[in-house]
């Protein structure tokens, strides 16, 4: 590292560090175990025959949703305009807040979280009632505002959201999210970290056009849109229903948005003290396809 960490900082680090590799006490085991049945209640749903077939008909949008430049848009001014309020004119574009100290971007994005909650729970109360085939116009719904609120932590931390490395860290981070099982978030985690040291090493990111990023976006919409299927039918389930319930969309929206929180804010310490502080959990991925493999 080339300058010395502040206490705030630090302690900081620590903290994200510690949310990416939590104990997993008696809870978490219980957590898991639901998530398990929840899986497998949902599968014999989508087994019913016609019923699968149809949902993943109603997904055609998500390809498009995830990839459409609109989505992925934040207004940057009015994000230098937030940090103005803060006391810090030297911000004149989204690059500038790189040079802001963590505890003064921590101040200033706020509360970010309660605003994507309270507009996911809404957006999910009146999607609901659509019923089960309403589940891909709400699951589109869901993402669309997700990246939104991924777009704003990115940006409230100095990293912009319209490269294409940066859309693909973002959308892993939606896929961190949805991980139904301690496995699967730790392959989540391993290629989030791969792309961040890649990020901050500068690379020209060759090797992702060679995978072809359309493929990737593909394989990325198709996982997500199994697993948030798979846990909006637990809604309808009896009794399970009730342990999702109505606000899986707050709930899943909460997820983002704490993943962001915690991932976001690592990537701008790293660009102060260095990328060796970006910690991986489990393997490094060879390359940049998402691993839905543990679900």
């Amino acid at each position: 590292m080339t300058r010395k960490m502040s206490d705030y900082d630090q302690t900081q680090l620590v903290a994200i560090h510690a949310w990416k590799s939590p104990a997993l006490g008696w809870f978490g085991r219980a957590m898991e175990e639901i998530s398990r049945r929840v899986d497998l209640t949902a599968q014999k749903v989508l087994d019913v025959p016609g019923v699968g077939f149809v949902l993943e008909k109603g997904f055609g949008g998500l390809v498009s949703v995830l990839n459409d430049a609109a989505i992925w848009s934040v207004r940057p001014d009015a994000i230098i305009e937030d940090f103005h309020k803060h006391g810090h004119g030297e911000v004149n574009a989204i690059a500038d807040i790189r040079g802001v100290m963590l505890k003064d971007v921590d101040e200033t994005i706020g509360y970010l979280a309660a605003k994507y909650k309270g507009i996911a729970l809404a957006e999910g109360a009146a999607t609901g009632s659509a019923g089960i085939f309403g589940i891909p116009a709400d699951i589109v719904a869901l993402l669309a505002l997700n990246l939104r609120a991924i777009g704003e932590y990115a940006t409230y931390c100095g990293f912009d959201v319209s490269e294409q490395s940066e859309r693909l860290f973002a959308l892993n981070v939606l896929g961190l999210a949805s991980s139904p099982s301690d496995a699967s978030k730790q392959l989540a985690m391993a290629q989030l970290a791969k792309i961040a040291k890649e990020v901050a090493r500068k690379k020209t990111w060759k090797q992702l056009e060679e995978h072809a990023f359309v493929q990737i976006l593909q394989k990325i919409a198709q996982g997500l849109g199994i697993r948030l299927t798979k846990a909006k039918l637990a809604e309808a389930i009896p009794i399970v229903g009730g342990l999702v319930g109505a606000g899986f969309n707050a709930y899943y929206t909460s997820r983002v948005c704490d993943a962001a929180y915690f991932l976001y804010r690592e990537r701008f310490l790293a660009e102060k003290y260095g990328e060796d502080l970006i910690k991986g959990v489990g393997k490094e991925p060879a390359d940049f396809e998402p691993d839905f493999s543990k679900d």
